[in-house]
């Protein structure tokens, strides 16, 4: 496979030997989202310099023992340092406890912060976004690169300030101790930080691979775990092949984990023999010099002790580069999506969109789906790894099929296939008026209509409502007057209850059944053992194709907007729910401003306008007798289409 799970590298790796870099600019911005927090970082720094000075008294108290108290028989002084013994450690417990949970407040603050700005930023990104990018990609960007960012805060600029500091004072007290055997116990450092380097850099290298291995086992299980990856994997009987790419996907990240823990031992074994020459070298030398009186026992022993802490920090300190640099992945990855661009924004000072009476017009419009990866998870260059990779890239980077025009299969002339999906649109719908799309598939009736609500934004002419560019006004109060059902329902896995109120937070109980009335669905839910707090089920799995258009249609209903856009269904329905549907349709449309892609004869008969659109233009309108006596595209289709759905719609009648 040649997806991997994203990241955003681009800026800073440019050559697979190159090494990730923490630039000033990046640290700034990494710390502001920790200057919330500065009285609990203010806290800790204090709790890690009583730490650290507790720690630099046990091995004077030992040298104290060895050499004056013990010798000197004096009992009081040792029953005093036992007892100093036992408070340090119940010191630094309560301590540690402490410095835990201000620690812990500021990296479950920095997730919060996080995760809420990134979830954010994705709300008011584009729809080209959400159809070029894995699901699964942004999940793990959401919880995956959020907790590592969380890392590099609470955990390794926590551990970095704490070995600076311990490095930093038990070098002084060494020096002041004994310089000689100070010099001979950092003799060994240059190894320290050569082994660091070395086995550190292999270790992040690996790390960014269980990175990239977690992102793709992910991706895949979110699309075949969702309920409609769930029911192909079984119309197909794809079960076992899924499981073994799943196991596949699993097994990178297993064998990647194994690599990350053996090259982790063998760091800390060789760091280990490290400080036991060194530790060699103190006490052979230093107990030479014991036998020649330079010194006492101890303060050898002191010494020791102090260098077994000297040598834990410098290991931590040899290896806070890589660590760091590498937490700060995590950063950039989140930092990504955060910086992306919002293609469709509101314009400075745009204006509240109210008082609509509805009156529509497309002005000369022209629309192209971008085939560029712009404004996307970019491509990037993964450490360790030789190819160019796409982050979250679905596709080549063209708009899918199924969101270029989103109807059924329908009688086609000629292919629909072309660079510009809408070309030169223009038309008027009166305040009140019903406007029928009609047309082949792929000809862009759906495109059309994901221009009204903003969803995308036309390359060129303008979409007015009421004499207002619509991207003059603001995107709350343009969404507020109008209401959009597509053809495809989504529900949430929820409530009947919650999915309706979603149109109208406020709404009461009898405005939600008025609703429901109106779209011939109140009888169908009271007659369900919980009523409106029945689950639907994911996505609304649990309702048919009819009684789930009916439950959008009493959302447009409670949401009341003036104009209203309809991709009518061309699902099989049977003929009592066709019928409740078509009466629901009259009711909702009444009075309304009404954009409909009409797949059935009776919305076709009952407009004002027909827009017959073929490879993005419209190249017939007016109305259904003025267009039959055309004998142009629109008679082929009703010729060849609607006359069975006139079929269709009159068998109840019989």
């Amino acid at each position: 496979m040649g997806m991997h799970g994203g990241g955003s590298w681009s800026g800073y790796i440019r050559a697979t030997d190159e090494k990730p870099r923490v630039t000033w600019a990046l640290l700034k911005r990494v710390l502001t989202y920790s200057r919330p927090y500065r009285r609990h970082l203010i806290g800790m720094l204090t709790l890690i310099l009583i730490t650290t000075g507790t720690g630099l008294l046990m091995p004077l108290i030992l040298r104290d023992l060895i050499d004056h108290t013990i010798p000197t028989g004096d009992m009081s002084r040792l029953i005093f340092l036992a007892l100093t013994l036992l408070l340090i450690p119940a010191v630094n417990g309560v301590v540690n406890v402490l410095q835990r949970q201000l620690n812990a407040r500021v990296g479950e603050g920095v997730v919060y912060d996080l995760r809420v700005a990134l979830f954010a930023r994705l709300q008011r990104m584009s729809l080209r976004f959400f159809t070029n990018t894995k699901i699964g990609e942004l999940m793990s960007r959401l919880n995956n690169d959020v907790v590592g960012a969380q890392n590099a805060i609470s955990n390794t600029i926590v551990s970095l300030v704490t070995n600076l500091i311990q490095a930093a004072a038990v070098l002084i007290v060494m020096l002041t101790l004994e310089w000689h055997l100070t010099l001979i116990g950092i003799i060994i450092l240059p190894l320290f930080f050569l082994a660091a380097r070395q086995l550190g850099t292999r270790l992040r290298d690996i790390s960014r691979q269980q990175m990239d291995a977690n992102a793709r086992m992910n991706a895949m299980a979110n699309e075949t775990l969702n309920i409609g990856g769930a029911l192909l994997v079984k119309l197909f009987g794809r079960r076992d092949v899924e499981v073994d790419r799943f196991a596949a996907r699993a097994r990178e990240v297993r064998d990647t984990g194994i690599r990350r823990a053996v090259v982790g031992v063998i760091f800390f074994v060789i760091i280990g023999l490290l400080s036991a020459v060194g530790t060699a070298l103190v006490y052979g030398i230093g107990g030479y010099l014991v036998m020649q009186h330079a010194f006492t026992i101890g303060t050898i022993i002191a010494f020791g002790s102090y260098l077994g802490n000297l040598y834990s920090a410098l290991q931590g300190l040899a290896n806070a580069p890589v660590d760091f640099a590498t937490s700060m992945v995590s950063f950039e990855r989140v930092f990504e999506v955060i910086d992306l661009p919002t293609e469709i924004s509101e314009q400075p000072g745009a204006r509240v969109l109210q008082n609509v009476t509805g009156d529509l017009v497309f002005d000369d419009v022209s629309f192209r789906y971008e085939a560029g990866a712009e404004n996307l998870l970019a491509e990037v260059q993964r450490f360790g790894h030789m190819d160019r990779v796409k982050a979250a890239l679905s596709g080549s980077g063209s708009e899918p099929n199924g969101h270029r025009d989103g109807e059924d299969e329908e009688v086609t002339t000629q292919s629909q296939a072309r660079e510009v999906a809408l070309d030169h649109i223009a038309f008027s719908v009166k305040p009140g008026q019903l406007a029928a799309l009609v047309g082949p598939s792929g000809a862009g009736k759906t495109t059309l209509t994901y221009l009204i609500p903003r969803l995308y934004d036309p390359v060129a002419g303008r979409i007015l409502i009421d004499g207002r560019d619509l991207r003059d006004v603001t995107l709350d109060s343009l969404a507020a007057q109008i209401g959009m059902v597509t053809q495809e329902t989504h529900l949430f896995h929820d409530t009947i209850r919650t999915n309706l109120l979603y149109a109208r937070l406020d709404a009461s109980q009898a405005e939600i059944e008025a609703a429901t009335q109106a779209a011939n669905i109140h009888a169908f839910i009271m007659g369900l053992p919980n009523r409106y707090d029945t689950i639907v089920g994911e996505r609304g799995y649990r309702l048919s194709g009819g009684e789930k258009q009916r439950i959008a249609l009493a959302r447009v209903i409670l949401k009341d907007p003036r104009i209203l856009v309809l991709d009518e269904a061309t699902s099989s329905l049977d003929s009592e729910s066709e019928a409740l549907i078509q009466e629901a349709l009259k009711r909702v449309m009444a009075g309304r401003t009404s954009i409909v892609i009409a797949h059935r004869l009776s919305t076709i008969l009952a407009a004002d306008l027909i827009l017959v659109i073929d490879r993005g233009q419209i190249v017939e309108r007016g109305t259904h007798a003025g267009l039959l006596e055309q004998g142009g595209l629109y008679a082929h289709l009703y010729a060849t289409q609607f006359n069975r759905a006139r079929t269709q719609e009159l068998s109840p009648q019989r």
